[in-house]
């Protein structure tokens, strides 16, 4: 790790405090206090935890800074060649991992990788600080527990990220708070990463409190950790376990958005408009005075839209789905009907100016009207984990571990939803029921493909199925499973072994000899 960034870990760098709703907004900075004289106050502690909900893990799905590159979760998913960047001839990363070569073009990728790293082991050392020094500071036992049960979920949730990208990783569980410490760690394998992940969100299921993320402080709480855990075991195929800690996420309260219309109050709709909702789980905070959410806006459209707006100066679509993609609905699910998730054309009501995508979708679910038309501050929060993925969670791990007939009615739920006909939960349920566990689970498959594109999930779902959804050209909602190795993508490229992992960062390599570089992957 570099020492740079470790030695940063000790401090309470640009730390952030965030009491309630939007209160991260009350920023109290302390750049150059070690850690033996800053771990004293209950104000400390909590500044040190607030500062892991803007750095790291959660930022690679919420940040989107750059104009013409989306928030990095968004990358990965390029290698499935279902979703393109337009301004991919700048931003190599994404030409080069939807065209699987980014093993010959290692350099290039590097860069990106070395703050990825960096960033989630930042995190990882400020986590691994409060943990250590928390216990020692006199301040009421419950909060001493939340706020290392919230350090042990950032840890886990770093931790996560990283074992996802890289595989076997550097593991530590002490801060660096001394240079006596050895900084030049091997790889620790897949498997002790994920005890260490595991432990921790256990750990943070008992000790967090409860509650309904959006309504209670949107601190991470009870709920946010056993929906990590439940996708951390899913992850592994850990189903039984899976299924235990996501029935904990069912059971809190939390609900799917409901449709009041088929329109603009969809339950679509009011995800893509509302900070409210009971059915977000988990999100990453913006607002218009000190974080607001950069480039989001734009990211719906195409670069033609920068005749139609003024508050942007540039439109790109950094995240887009190909046609070919967009086959995985059926012509009368809603959220392929314009203005759901996806539109192809938008007039300016100020100025009567139209964009139109012609035969390319821009992306509706990302578009703030407010900003594009009147501040040009973009303040809508990102979902990182909603109910809807919580239910498809519950679907394939049930499935797996008790049978069709204990998961079908969480299937059942997100497809009602999604239905144009008028089918009930009841009506589709049964219909479930009479599949075999493995057509069952592909149904499960089939929903995540539909339901949670725009949350970068789908790479997550080949590397732990091994499988690669072949979404037909020609015939809408027909999909079949293939083995991902020796695959081809949605681009016609063919997937390698090496392709499952990003490779280490070439800076890193550098920095610590003990270290060894993913297979077929550059190494200087």
């Amino acid at each position: 790790m570099n020492i740079k960034y470790i030695i940063l870990g000790l401090c309470g760098s640009a730390l952030l405090t965030m009491n309630a709703c939007k209160d991260f907004l009350d920023e109290n900075p302390r750049t150059e206090v070690g850690g033996d004289s800053y771990y004293k106050t209950q104000a400390q502690a909590l500044e040190n935890i607030n500062s892991l909900y803007r750095i790291g893990g959660p930022t690679f799905y919420g940040n989107a800074n750059g104009a013409y590159q989306g928030p990095f979760a968004s990358i990965p998913v390029m290698l499935t060649g279902y979703f393109t960047n337009s301004y991919e001839g700048q931003e190599l990363i994404n030409l080069y991992s939807r065209q699987l070569t980014r093993q010959q073009n290692t350099r290039v990728v590097s860069n990106r990788m070395n703050d990825i790293w960096n960033n989630s082991f930042l995190a990882i050392n400020i986590a691994n600080g409060a943990i250590k020094n928390i216990p020692n500071i006199e301040m009421a036992d419950n909060l001493k527990s939340q706020y290392i049960a919230e350090a042990r979920f950032f840890r886990a949730f770093n931790y996560f990220y990283l074992v996802k990208m890289f595989g076997a990783l550097p593991l530590s569980t002490e801060p660096y708070d001394s240079l006596d410490r050895d900084f030049f760690l091997e790889r620790s394998s897949v498997e002790e990463v994920y005890a260490v992940i595991e432990e921790d969100l256990i750990a943070a299921v008992e000790a967090l409190p409860n509650g309904i993320f959006n309504t209670s402080g949107r601190r991470v709480n009870r709920n946010v950790a056993a929906m990590a855990l439940a996708n951390v075991y899913l992850q592994q195929s850990k189903f039984p376990e899976a299924a235990q800690y996501i029935d904990i996420v069912l059971q809190s309260g939390h609900a799917l958005a409901p449709n009041t219309d088929l329109g603009a109050n969809s339950g679509y709709n009011k995800l893509r408009t509302s900070d409210v909702l009971d059915e977000t789980i988990y999100s990453f905070e913006f607002d218009a005075v000190i974080n607001p959410g950069g480039s989001w806006p734009t990211y719906g459209f195409t670069a033609s839209a920068n005749s139609v707006f003024d508050k942007y100066t540039i439109f790109e679509r950094a995240y887009g789905p190909t046609n070919r993609f967009l086959n995985i609905y059926e012509d009368d699910d809603l959220r392929i009907q314009p203005n759901q998730f996806y539109h192809w054309e938008y007039t300016n009501p100020d100025n009567g100016e139209t964009w139109t995508g012609g035969n390319v979708a821009g992306v509706w679910y990302f578009v703030e009207e407010d900003a594009l038309l009147n501040t040009g501050r973009s303040i809508k929060d990102r979902n990182i984990y909603r109910y809807a993925e919580a239910l498809l969670i519950a679907a394939e791990a049930k499935a797996r571990a008790t049978g069709v007939a204990t998961a079908a009615g969480h299937l059942a739920e997100v497809r009602a939803r999604a239905s144009t006909t008028g089918e009930t939960v009841a009506q589709i349920t049964a219909q479930l029921q009479s599949l075999s566990v493995e057509q069952f689970v592909q149904e499960v498959w089939k929903e995540r493909l539909r339901e949670l594109p725009l949350e970068f999930k789908m790479w997550d779902d080949c590397l732990r199925t091994g499988m690669f959804p072949n979404i037909s050209s020609t015939e809408k909602g027909q999909v079949t499973f293939q083995s991902l190795v020796g695959a081809a993508n949605g681009s016609g490229a063919t997937f390698k072994e090496s392709d499952l992992l990003f490779p280490i960062s070439m800076d890193e390599l550098q920095r610590n000899k003990n270290l060894t570089q993913n297979p077929e992957y550059q190494t200087n």
